[in-house]
């Protein structure tokens, strides 16, 4: 009996414990071979840094292939919450027009800056309808009886 009670005990402590663990999750790049970085400025062109690290993330917006990134980060979940960013990692590779690597930039989490959403909504032309005016719009305009020649599966004469 003591033994089942002492058994039990070591079991719910263990399972308390384990709850207090959070789920990480690793999203984005991950560097199996070379790192971001070890390339080296003036040196790697771009087809040493495509076979080192593979294809970026992403490329820039405005200089498509002159400025690669390579990001990664890491999470951590505890139970029902949200998800909470713990690390983050960009690389910023950029390349001058020889396509050698001419900077390697690396960024962090306290790099990141928040932007505040704008929350108006562009207005659409025509009115806007009240509740009743949608429920009731399509009274009067249902569809004339059906006749024998509109019938499913009847044969049409013509």
């Amino acid at each position: 009996m003591l033994r089942t009670n002492l058994l039990i005990a070591a079991l719910s402590a263990v399972a308390l414990t384990s709850a207090c663990a959070p789920v990480v999750g690793q999203n984005g790049f991950q560097a199996i071979d070379a790192k971001p970085t070890d390339i080296v400025a003036g040196t790697d062109t771009k087809q040493t840094v495509l076979s080192r690290l593979g294809t970026p993330s992403t490329t820039s917006t405005f200089e498509r292939d002159n400025v690669w990134y390579y990001i990664s980060q890491v999470t951590e979940k505890y139970t029902y919450n949200r998800p909470q960013v713990t690390q983050r990692s960009v690389t910023e590779i950029t390349f001058n027009d020889a396509g050698l690597v001419s900077e390697v930039r690396t960024l962090g989490l306290d790099d990141g800056q928040r932007v505040a959403m704008n929350d108006r909504e562009t207005p659409t032309r025509g009115r806007q309808l009240t509740i009743l005016e949608q429920l009731l719009g399509n009274v009067g305009r249902g569809q004339l009886p059906r006749t024998d020649e509109d019938q499913p599966g009847q044969q049409r004469r013509e």
